[in-house]
């Protein structure tokens, strides 16, 4: 089961009715075009407390996106004889194709180290699940390696300003979304804590797809891979020979 589900029965468990969060998104699908630039993703809510009493201490406020998890291999380049090579690479089972993480302070202040390894909390604890065989020290560099280009690349971040509380009921967070984002079925988490405890957690879901003719040539590649080849090779020997002819006419 899911942390975020025994954060919610929690409460009911033990016969308390705990605080409830109601998150929503500005967007329940995120269509890219070919002029897609990227976009950014307004995550909101309320914090409902029982008996509408707002607690006397201030709660913090996470929210994370994380993409589709995928099979990845990342490979380590190194400059042979004077020429940039592949020298080893790393294999990992399963790492999300995107995460975001904001809160309305660091992660350090509000969880502890345990509590954010469970709640996969920071970039520093994603569960990557490295493939098996490579030495420790190998598989932490490549981690490192991973995280590190999906850092430059936008599709990991972590803001430690990046949550508004009003009043200690309503939240709002901005992520952005790189124009290279992959496609999928998104998760958004968002967490109530409490004195470093998840007292609450709620879920959504965002679609990323392609549109237009993106989505017509993603389905054809998916769905007819050999036509789609046989046809991107037809299309390459084509343009290459009117190029031929035009450069010779004109020569």
């Amino acid at each position: 089961m899911r942390p975020f589900f025994l954060a919610l029965l929690a409460p009911l468990l033990l016969g308390q009715a705990g605080p409830r969060l109601v998150p929503d998104i500005s967007a329940r699908a995120i269509e890219i075009r070919y002029s897609f630039t990227g976009a950014q993703l307004l995550l909101f809510g309320a914090i409902l407390y029982p008996g509408g009493r707002t607690p006397t201490r201030p709660l913090d406020v996470v929210v994370l996106l994380k993409g589709p998890v995928q099979p990845m291999i990342v490979r380590e380049k190194q400059k042979i004889a004077g020429i940039w090579m592949n020298a080893d690479s790393h294999r990992f089972v399963s790492a999300p194709a995107y995460y975001a993480v904001a809160s309305n302070r660091p992660l350090s202040q509000i969880v502890g180290e345990r509590t954010a390894a469970v709640y996969e909390l920071g970039l520093g604890n994603l569960q990557l699940s490295p493939g098996g065989g490579a030495q420790p020290e190998k598989a932490q560099r490549f981690e490192n390696g991973l995280l590190d280009l999906r850092t430059r690349q936008g599709l990991y971040a972590e803001n430690s300003n990046g949550v508004e509380i009003s009043d200690g009921v309503l939240y709002r967070a901005r992520i952005s979304i790189p124009s290279q984002v992959p496609i999928g079925t998104y998760e958004t988490e968002t967490f109530l804590i409490d004195r470093g405890k998840v007292i609450a957690a709620a879920t959504k879901e965002v679609d990323v797809r392609k549109t237009g003719f993106e989505r017509f040539i993603a389905t054809a590649a998916r769905r007819h891979g050999f036509l789609y080849g046989l046809a991107a090779v037809v299309l390459s020997l084509g343009l290459g020979w009117g190029a031929a002819a035009l450069f010779g006419r004109n020569s």
